[in-house]
């Protein structure tokens, strides 16, 4: 009985002993585990960075763009689908503090300075001219090796007036003035004073309201305007 009472603490002592060292192996493997994942994690970040160096410095820029586009087609589908104006329904999701944002960011963007002289009205035109143009650079560079430096001859070049302009680009030329006339055509001007007409106004702000009165109510208040001119109204 004695031998056994002694084999007891040693069978108990070599127990824990066991579960502890299972504990430990446990944690180990537990450590190697969590070791592995994240050099795996570690690893597929460094592929995606390696993609992202290698993208266009704009990739976030255009796959933003390309997402809202697709969005802008999506939701132009379901107006269509439900019968709506995507124009309509887009202007009544704005909110007034967007809709002010953009217009100070659109102003900011393309100033309107308005006329300051003669010659800056003529720099803003030539500019607003020239942003319209498309030129086509391969025929450039076929013209150029055809004529040389009797494309654009400079102040040093010897020969003038050697090159001539192919049928299409004075046709174009030809619309762009046509369209230039006819859009100046249209320019309000100003109309001459006449003396002898009836003054029915106290200043150019009230002549403006009874010409615009009389286009649209002359032809019902006309009778009545005849009597009171003639003392005869009712």
């Amino acid at each position: 009985s004695g031998s056994e009472d002694e084999a007891r603490p040693s069978t108990a002592a070599a127990a824990a002993a066991a579960q502890k060292r299972e504990e430990r192996l446990r944690k180990f493997r537990e450590l190697h585990l969590k070791r592995n994942e994240a050099r795996k994690l570690n690893h597929q970040e460094v592929v995606e960075e390696d993609k992202r160096l290698k993208l266009p410095a704009n990739w976030e820029a255009k796959k933003a763009r390309l997402e809202w586009e697709l969005k802008v087609e999506e939701k132009k589908k379901e107006c269509a689908a439900r019968g709506e104006d995507y124009e309509r329904v887009k202007l009544l999701e704005i909110s007034a503090e967007d809709a002010e944002r953009w217009e100070r960011r659109k102003k900011r963007k393309n100033p309107d300075l308005g006329f300051s002289d003669y010659a800056a009205a003529q720099l803003r035109k030539y500019q607003r001219l020239t942003r319209q143009i498309k030129p086509d650079l391969e025929q450039y560079e076929k013209l150029k090796e055809q004529y040389g430096e009797a494309l654009y001859p400079t102040s040093d070049s010897l020969l003038h007036g050697t090159h001539v302009p192919s049928k299409e680009g004075v046709d174009r030329m030809v619309a762009d003035l046509e369209k230039q006339i006819e859009k100046r055509e249209k320019y309000s001007r100003r109309r001459p004073y006449n003396d002898d007409a009836d003054i029915d106004y106290i200043n150019e702000r009230n002549a403006k309201f009874n010409k615009k009165a009389e286009r649209f109510y002359g032809k019902y208040t006309a009778e009545i305007k005849q009597n009171l001119e003639r003392g005869t109204a009712v």
